[in-house]
């Protein structure tokens, strides 16, 4: 099966650019006075929603681990680093922790 290749990829500030000069393209007023059944149909009418089954009555919520809270020293051009990177750097801070923990942890187990 041969997939069409139009694949176009913008950095954050790119669409904010595309965005800023052509405005969204988005028709959220057209979006908004849809029914239910308009919208059903268009979305079973999408090729890459094709045979994608819902199983509602079996679903489960999982809530996440609550955070623990932490005073801890760290070099000021780390926090510097991830600070400057914007909103959300505490829980990037935690994904770089976690993902080192995570290869560490196989690394172990790995070890007889």
């Amino acid at each position: 099966m041969v997939k069409k290749a139009h694949i176009v990829k913008y950095t954050a500030e790119e669409l904010d650019r595309l965005i800023e000069k052509d405005g969204s393209r988005s028709d959220w007023e057209k979006a908004a006075g849809m029914t239910d059944a308009e919208i059903e149909a268009r979305v079973a009418s999408d090729p890459d929603e094709a045979g994608m089954v819902m199983d509602w009555e079996n679903v489960t919520v999982v809530s996440p681990q609550p955070k623990a809270v932490l005073n801890m020293r760290i070099d000021r051009d780390i926090l510097d680093y991830f600070r400057k990177t914007g909103k959300g750097y505490q829980s990037r801070i935690n994904a770089v922790l976690r993902s080192y923990v995570e290869r560490k942890g196989r690394e172990v187990r790995r070890d007889p």
